[in-house]
């Protein structure tokens, strides 16, 4: 039995993203599909005394062109030590930031980036490394890719030994299921709702936020409040 997730990389997920590679075996990053401005693939939220403020990373964007996700370019460097400060000045109050900050602070002030996906792998995966989550990350390109939308995900399901396939719920609007079923592939659906609050500075509870939010704050008891994490 092997559970198998495909999703597009994001920038600093939030702790739903981290949930949902923690739940299964091999999580695919989806990078060979079309990038789309306004999305979180080079953009997520945190928190200030002002509200939630958005962190986005500048992208070269080429007109009409189907530009895939792991071709588009990181426009520049000075994003990264703005982003950094940004982090640092809202965050320098939270209980666990110095802790975070040690492994953190490199990959924006030391190590550079050409292409948005290999800046979200390299977070994503320095995260994992702080939680204790095991799973297989690979790329999609590292799989011959069909065409259709639920053919692709099934097939590429197949080719990495998945059983069951986890999909975010999101996709109910556009996976036909009878796909999984015919190729023998348990299909589930994840379900982000019931997170609990956890101590959070700035005003009001905010669920949707990059996970270092919660790092900063909990520090290695960020499990205690996410659900597949252990």
């Amino acid at each position: 039995m092997k559970k198998v997730a495909i999703v597009q990389s994001n920038y600093i997920p939030w702790k739903g993203y981290f949930d949902m590679i923690a739940a299964v075996d091999e999580f695919i990053l989806y990078d060979d599909m079309q990038y789309t401005r306004r999305d979180w693939r080079n953009r997520n939220q945190i928190k200030t005394p002002q509200g939630v403020q958005w962190l986005t990373v500048p992208v070269l964007v080429k007109g009409k062109y189907h530009q895939k996700i792991r071709e588009t370019e990181i426009d520049g460097t000075d994003w990264a030590a703005a982003h950094w400060k940004t982090l640092a000045q809202n965050y320098r109050r939270a209980p666990h930031f110095a802790e975070i900050a040690s492994w953190l602070e490199p990959l924006y002030l030391v190590k550079s980036f050409e292409h948005i996906s290999q800046l979200n792998r390299s977070l994503i995966e320095a995260i994992c490394v702080y939680l204790g989550i095991k799973t297989t990350i690979t790329n999609s390109w590292d799989y011959t890719l069909l065409d259709g939308k639920t053919e692709r995900l099934a097939d590429l399901c197949m080719q990495a030994g998945g059983t069951e396939y986890l999909s975010g719920p999101a996709a109910r609007d556009y996976v036909d299921e009878q796909v999984f079923v015919d190729l023998g592939i348990n299909l589930t659906w994840f379900d982000y709702a019931g997170y609990p609050e956890y101590p959070q500075l700035w005003g009001e509870f905010a669920h949707g936020v990059t996970i270092l939010d919660l790092l900063f704050n909990c520090g290695k008891d960020a499990p205690c409040y996410m659900r597949y994490v252990t």
